[in-house]
């Protein structure tokens, strides 16, 4: 677990959301638009091939599955025609995860600063938050996987939005639902609240909270001082 000095606030000052997992349960969208591009392109995969590249990014996410399958592809074509796919089949499908704008809701109230801190590129960004009536707007800042070089489990993207909220990282929550997002946090110094949409609790076990979607996160997490 990270450790804190006592000069630490009592309250996060900043929380950054994934998006994926967080706000909305797209993972199999993007599994299933990952098969039909690899379809596309002459190859079969699986849904479950996708699974130890969540959280890393699109062009980790498909070129970890080219690589286990030993197929080559052009990352740019294949991600493009997979967001392209994707973009097509979450139409009327994506709903926001349980509690996710009652939970934005209260951040607002404490006066808490909010970011969007994502692997995937803005395009998918914008098309699942357009789904759930979620505009980038409601964040105070927004980082995806086009503004950082390191994918996680590398922490710059949590780095890069605290940064952008001006804000310590050690003042800040992070809300993750993969293994490679509560990697990344940690490394960055941030609290870390694990949603289990994805992978079980043991497998998130280096947060510092879990709770099964943000309408179930325990009230410690935007009060450091509660047990």
């Amino acid at each position: 677990m990270p450790t804190y000095t006592d000069k630490r606030n009592a309250l996060p000052l900043g929380v950054i959301f994934d998006m994926d997992g967080v706000l909305v349960d797209s993972e199999p969208f993007i599994a299933r638009a990952g098969c039909m591009m690899f379809a596309e392109f002459g190859l079969t995969v699986k849904p479950e091939d996708f699974i130890p590249f969540v959280g890393a990014g699109e062009d980790r996410f498909l070129g970890g599955v080219a690589e286990a399958y030993g197929f080559p592809i052009d990352i740019v074509s294949a991600k493009r025609r997979t967001y392209e796919i994707y973009l097509d089949i979450i139409k009327g499908q994506l709903t926001p995860l349980p509690g996710v704008h009652a939970f934005l809701d209260a951040c607002r109230q404490a006066g808490k600063k909010t970011a969007l801190a994502t692997s995937a590129d803005l395009v998918k960004a914008e098309g699942n938050l357009r789904e759930i009536n979620l505009p980038l707007s409601s964040f105070d800042a927004v980082v995806t996987g086009l503004d950082v070089v390191h994918k996680k489990p590398h922490p710059e993207i949590f780095l890069t939005a605290a940064e952008r909220l001006g804000l310590d990282p050690r003042d800040c929550l992070v809300i993750e639902d993969a293994v490679n997002g509560v990697a990344a946090a940690r490394a960055a110094g941030a609290r870390c609240l694990a949603l289990t949409t994805s992978f079980t609790r043991e497998q998130l076990a280096g947060a510092d909270w879990h709770a099964a979607t943000l309408a179930d996160a325990p009230r410690a997490v935007l009060n450091w001082s509660e047990p």
